[in-house]
């Protein structure tokens, strides 16, 4: 696979899971080869959870292999980023890997088909997990417009989505990232909030990029208090760079182990803020239950994992998920939720 170029190896790597598991008695052999630990139910947002780790955005954009990541191990499953009309995203080559720091830098630019595609895909699946969507504007439309690009996404997913997150936080959609702003943000959610009003309402959770100060931080955690939003999604990749030249040159956003420290502030910060009244799902840089049990103590409930999955392969979810059993039982801890925030 490696043999590949990046986004060729994905792209294989989606039709063989598509493929090769596409049968439940396929995923049920599956589950036995992969064997995930038991672990008490994470309940939050109204959903609950067989286990603490789910797969990030960005990896399943269009819900091609969602009940196939659940075989694996995946509790919840974030599909998207989707966005109202169907693009192709920026031009190729657009993933770039960083094997010897374990990470990735990428400018895909919410290359998907559509939302109505995903809508589709997902109404005609039995899930065997938590299914999340992950929501965008396209590129094409001004940033005084988005506010109608994210709505629209919203009315139509919050049918079949166990939740929905805003994506305010791409690096690779020009100009997106000021939506980050409380005053655009507002404009954004305020509109979604009253449609949520409407019926049954479904989770809403906010997507945030690591590259801000605490302040910032703390605004969005007052803001999402504010507002009654569910969660934070912690976080997005980044554009900074621990070093310079090479792969690393790349525009575009970098995530894995280079990830892990701006990610791991990001939640501890959220976390004092809201004196753990904001739930986060917390993403970047996981490569161990070691690695997840620390997001956990710093204040995450949830943890996403993309790249890690990455260089780890099929087996990866299920080898984090067995550390961490056997790290929480060495500690004496028989459920997540003992451990939550215990280093904020």
């Amino acid at each position: 696979m490696f043999r590949l170029d990046a986004e060729t190896a994905h792209d294989f790597g989606m039709a063989s899971l598509r493929l090769g598991l596409g049968g439940r008695l396929q995923r049920e052999s599956a589950r036995t080869v992969f064997r995930v630990p038991s672990f008490v139910p994470i309940k939050l947002f109204g959903l609950e959870f067989s286990n603490p780790l789910g797969m990030a955005a960005g990896f399943d954009k269009n819900a091609m292999v969602v009940n196939q990541l659940s075989a694996l191990g995946f509790s919840f499953v974030e599909t998207g980023t989707v966005t109202p009309k169907a693009q192709p995203g920026n031009p190729r080559p657009r993933l770039f890997r960083i094997p010897e720091d374990e990470a990735i830098v990428n400018r895909l630019g919410f290359n998907n088909e559509g939302v109505e595609r995903l809508v589709d895909r997902i109404s005609g699946i039995r899930r065997e997990c938590v299914v999340g969507v992950n929501i965008g504007k396209n590129k094409d439309v001004p940033i005084e417009d988005a506010p109608s690009d994210y709505l629209a996404c919203f009315k139509a997913v919050r049918g079949i989505a166990d939740y929905i997150v805003v994506n305010v936080s791409s690096p690779n959609t020009p100009g997106l990232r000021n939506l980050q702003a409380i005053s655009e943000l507002e404009r954004i959610v305020d509109p979604l909030i009253h449609e949520n009003s409407i019926g049954k309402p479904v989770p809403i959770l906010l997507k945030i990029a690591p590259d801000m100060v605490s302040e910032e931080f703390e605004s969005l955690a007052d803001f999402g208090l504010q507002k009654g939003i569910a969660g934070l999604v912690l976080t997005n990749t980044t554009v900074t760079r621990p070093v310079q030249g090479g792969v690393y040159a790349e525009p575009g956003g970098l995530s894995g182990r280079p990830l892990a420290e701006l990610a791991d502030r990001a939640i501890k910060t959220v976390f004092r803020r809201s004196s753990g009244k904001l739930p986060i799902i917390g993403v970047g840089g996981v490569s161990s239950g070691k690695d997840l049990l620390k997001k956990l103590r710093l204040g995450a409930s949830l943890v996403q994992i993309y790249t890690g999955f990455v260089y780890g392969g099929p087996g990866f979810p299920s080898e984090v998920l067995r550390d961490l059993r056997n790290l929480m039982e060495s500690e004496g801890i028989s459920d997540t939720s003992e451990v939550i925030g215990t280093w904020a």
